[in-house]
């Protein structure tokens, strides 16, 4: 028998995929890679107490351990997870501002670690200003990614979160940001399931508060959310002064395919009252023929003696107003899988309008002092536009998260003030118009004086300030072991001043400034992971101040620019430059639930202004000179998230050492300071921690805390502490309890300063300052309904 052997066929050639087969096949194994780590970070439940996921939950935290935010809202340009971030960002979740029972920002930011409230005398002296490692952020507050321009108190009721992204980073944030910048993420309508929420408090203060918070699903792609806040109330420990705030926001989510998103929203905020600049400050002398004081003996005047609650404004004629209105559109189209281009418009516009009275100028001697009056009304207006491109592509193993944005703004703003402030009754009692020299220090007794009506003085200053900026970003992953985060950005900066000013001894005389910069700055960041849980990264960046950036004032002393400025364009110099290196080490422990992270940083200021008096002919000139550095090192440790099921904590501490290392002007104070040169930066603590801790006992109650500390702060001018004043340390404590009554209705009950702590949160510059006084203890019961 013959068998014949099989004739092997010829296998048809293996061809080659196509390069787009390629990017589809690499497409497709990221969308996988994404979708088990959404699976993973979801699949953790909620504590007990919380059931099942709300749906009003905030999307970016972990949903098992609401305290810690895993993702911040700018995807594109942080697209890694906070463990992978080589940077300090602390996220305050909403949840963790319920537990705090902060209605503003300005209350939120005072319970964080590393950051120092500030004030001002005749502009920014009741918006939110704060100090991030060290420097001013008051124009680096951003809502929902754009740039707050202006003077505001910023209410909570709308907020899902609060990033605070620490040091110098003008590749993501753009002009400022020396100390860091502050971005508040807004609610957005959700289209996966509607829910209703009431909150209703009232408090020891006394004050009551309502807030609603309501999203409906339309259809499966449309759904709508709306809320509002009505409050009205006095402040604990302070006498006369008043904070009422009304408000509302609507937003809207659309998507009408699934590869484009429309989001919009709108809010609305007023809040009004009488305002409070605070007590005096002691300084007993002696001084020395010049006026300098020869010792840094004093302090407030309640820690001598002086009641706690003495108002020194007058109801009659006193009160600040704080309206408003933020419009946002937003869309987002997947052009591929890996494409994504987004645009997002903004229009804004606040108004800052008050009259406060500072008591300033102490006379031991009579036991008086002067009641100084204080006046703003600044509208601002800002127009804004984002355009974003994300692109997602693989080489050699490395997978990139590429941006590329444009963005240009204008944002216009009026400063006038009031006049009329002299009491119809009395008169003027001192030379300035509507001051009264004459108050007594521990019984004031003009309170109740009776004025006319104010009006404003007709005499403004225009301010607009033109930007257009570029930027790339780069965040490149190699199996989730190396990243590597590099980024550029150019703005455009341009700024213009016009109105009245003071020449020489010449008043109401007309002026105009304008500059133009080109400032380019970058960032550059290495993280490693040598394990999944774990990540140690160095990062270095960069950021500019150019002149009159701060347009809450004109004046240089502020970061300002004058219609009229002494000396003229010779005073208006380059922007201020700033540099930081930071080195870290950050962990996810308990199964992922808690965050931990440690840094050591360093912050390079040069460049800087300074301001200096020349007398000449007896008319005395501030002038601006350029050329101060500055230098701040310091240790940040930070946590947030769950220990186990039922324990919570959130906080952080703060360890910072400051340096001026260049100065040219002489001390506010020559006599206590010979130089500025070594001096510390002043009006900051620079030891400060906070922490927020929870425990579920049961199904039914939870018990928390929280516990704040800042070290003594000492005063002086620009950044200097040069002038011997200072405030003392204090530590504050707080305490909740929470019961859950069903399943729609809880009860809780806050107790905030709870040793009814004498403490000041911030002073002014000069050598006898206004300083602002804490609120005394207050206990708040809360009912909220969820359904």
């Amino acid at each position: 028998v013959t068998v014949d052997a099989p004739v092997a066929r010829p296998r048809p050639a293996v061809s080659k995929p196509t390069a787009d087969q390629t990017r589809a096949r690499n497409a497709l194994r990221r969308a996988a890679r994404r979708s088990q780590q959404q699976a993973a970070a979801a699949s953790p439940l909620p504590s007990p107490n919380a059931g099942a996921l709300s749906p009003d939950r905030n999307p970016y935290a972990d949903a098992a351990a609401p305290y810690k935010v895993d993702h911040l809202q700018a995807s594109g340009k942080f697209p890694e997870p906070l463990l992978n971030t080589p940077k300090t960002v602390t996220v305050i979740s909403k949840d963790v501002l319920a537990d705090q029972n902060a209605t503003t920002l300005k209350q939120a930011l005072l319970n964080t670690a590393g950051v120092t409230l500030g004030t001002g005398e005749g502009g920014n002296a009741f918006g939110d200003r704060f100090f991030i490692r060290g420097f001013d952020t008051r124009n680096d507050i951003f809502i929902d990614g754009v740039r707050d321009s202006g003077v505001s108190v910023r209410e909570n009721f709308f907020t899902e979160q609060v990033e605070i992204l620490r040091g110098p980073g003008s590749s993501f944030a753009g002009r400022g940001t020396t100390g860091g910048a502050i971005n508040i993420v807004t609610k957005k309508a959700t289209t996966e399931k509607s829910f209703y929420n009431m909150d209703q408090t009232v408090s020891t203060d006394p004050s009551g508060r309502v807030t609603l918070d309501v999203n409906q699903v339309i259809s499966p792609t449309f759904a709508m959310r709306a809320g509002g806040v009505f409050q009205k109330g006095d402040v604990e420990g302070r006498n006369f002064t008043t904070d009422n705030r009304g408000g509302g926001f609507v937003a809207a989510t659309w998507n009408p395919v699934d590869a484009v998103k429309v989001t919009a929203d709108y809010v609305h905020t007023d809040i009004h009252g009488l305002p409070d600049f605070g007590v005096p400050y002691f300084r007993p002398g002696p001084t020395n023929s010049k006026g300098q004081y020869l010792t840094t003996a004093g302090g407030p005047f309640p820690d001598f003696g002086v009641n706690r609650n003495n108002f020194y404004g007058f109801v009659n004629r006193d009160f600040f107003e704080v309206h408003q209105d933020l419009a946002t559109i937003n869309t987002e189209v997947k052009v591929t899988p890996d494409l994504t281009i987004t645009n997002k418009t903004r229009a804004s516009q606040s108004l800052l309008n008050y009259i406060g009275t500072i008591p300033e100028a102490p006379n031991l001697a009579t036991g008086t002092l002067t009641a100084n009056p204080q006046s703003r009304y600044q509208p601002t207006q800002v127009v804004a536009n984002q355009s974003e491109a994300t692109y997602k592509f693989d080489t050699a193993g490395w997978n990139h998260t590429a941006l590329a944005g444009v963005e240009i703004s204008r944002e216009l703003s009026t400063i006038d003030s009031y006049t009329g402030l002299t009491s119809e009754v009395t008169g003027n009692t001192s030379k300035s118009p509507g001051s009264f020299n004459n108050v007594s220090i521990f019984n004031p007794q003009l309170t109740f004086q009776q004025f006319g009506s104010p009006s404003l003085t007709g005499l403004p200053t225009n301010i607009s300030i033109d930007t257009a900026s570029g930027y790339l970003l780069d965040s490149a992953n190699y199996r989730d072991v190396l990243i590597l985060n590099g980024g550029i950005r150019y703005d455009d900066y341009g700024i213009k001043t016009a109105g009245f000013g003071t020449s020489g001894a010449v008043k109401g005389r007309w002026g105009s400034q304008a500059a133009d910069f080109g400032m380019p700055n970058f960032n550059a960041g290495l993280t490693l992971k040598p394990i999944p849980i774990t990540s140690v990264y160095a990062a270095y960046a960069t950021s500019s101040n150019p002149v009159g950036a701060e347009f809450d004032g004109t004046s240089a002393n502020y970061g300002g620019l004058a219609p009229i400025v002494a000396g003229g364009s010779n005073q208006i110099f380059g922007p201020q430059k700033n540099t930081a290196i930071e080195i870290g080490n950050k962990w996810e422990l308990f199964d992922r639930h808690l965050l931990v992270s440690g840094a050591v940083f360093q912050t390079n200021v040069e460049n800087a202004r300074e301001s200096v008096n020349t007398t000449v002919n007896g008319v005395t000139t501030p002038l601006i000179t350029a050329g101060a550095a500055y230098q701040i090192r310091g240790v940040d440790l930070e946590v947030s998230g769950k220990i186990t099921d039922k324990w919570s904590v959130f906080g952080g501490l703060v360890l910072m050492k400051s340096e001026v290392t260049k100065s040219l002007v002489p001390s506010a104070n020559p006599a206590l300071f010979p130089t500025n040169v070594g001096l510390p930066l002043a009006n900051i603590a620079h030891q400060s921690f906070s922490l927020l801790s929870k425990y579920q006992i049961d199904d039914t109650w939870e018990v928390g805390g929280q516990a704040v500390y800042r070290s003594k702060m000492y005063g002086g001018t620009l950044l200097a502490a040069n002038q011997g004043t200072s405030l003392p340390s204090f530590w504050r404590f707080d305490a909740f309890a929470e019961a859950k009554i069903d399943k729609n209705w809880t009860a809780k009950v806050f107790v905030n300063n709870i040793f009814n702590k004498l403490y000041y949160t911030a002073f002014y510059i000069s050598p006898a300052p206004f300083v602002l006084e804490a609120p005394g203890r207050t206990v708040a019961l809360q009912i909220s309904a969820r359904f």
